[in-house]
């Protein structure tokens, strides 16, 4: 085992578990798009290996386009101030769009993609998480298609990072505190 591997306390969601799921979420949504072509907006860069999954396992027509915004620096909390560092390229006027993102916390990101998507007059916006942290939230937020929900632990793995490292895990691990601290 690398280095990389020796720094997860433990494996929080394991690779089989996580496809699991990305199946079960592609099911419902092929039933909710049934004959429709939604524009799927993976959130860089933390859901690039949750949308490249999903998307895959989604057997109806659909586009693809890319959002990347700031809200961590290289910490382990939202500094609640998002920037948008690649705004999307597909027009999405009377479309419907599902956002798919790797990690809500606070909620503060998903509202600003949302009321920014919504600002291009979708048909229809929807949204899509990998992992919800309900107890971090800090203002209400509804979110359509939610893998797993969990504490308020600080993970790794699979498209999440910390400080740009651990992305590229196959499971989503909890960190141990030194590798932080």
């Amino acid at each position: 085992m690398n280095s990389m591997h020796n720094d997860i306390e433990a494996v929080f969601i394991d690779e089989a578990r996580l496809q699991e799921r990305i199946i079960e979420i592609s099911s419902q949504i092929n039933k909710d798009y049934a004959g429709k072509v939604p524009v799927v907006i993976g959130i860089l860069k933390g859901g690039f290996l949750f949308l490249s999954d999903l998307v895959r396992a989604i057997s109806l027509p659909l586009e693809v386009d890319f959002m990347a915004i700031s809200s961590y620096g290289s910490g382990t909390t939202s500094s609640g101030i998002v920037k948008i560092r690649k705004d999307i390229d597909v027009d999405i006027l009377g479309r419907d769009v599902i956002i798919v993102e790797d990690i809500v916390d606070s909620g503060l990101s998903m509202e600003y993609i949302k009321d920014y998507i919504w600002k291009h007059k979708p048909a229809s916006v929807r949204t899509c998480v990998l992992l919800d942290k309900p107890e971090a939230h800090k203002i209400d937020l509804d979110i359509d298609y939610v893998g797993f929900e969990i504490s308020n632990e600080f993970v790794v793995g699979y498209g999440l990072d910390y400080a740009e490292l651990y992305r590229n895990l196959p499971y989503i691990g909890i960190l141990k505190e030194e590798c932080y601290t």
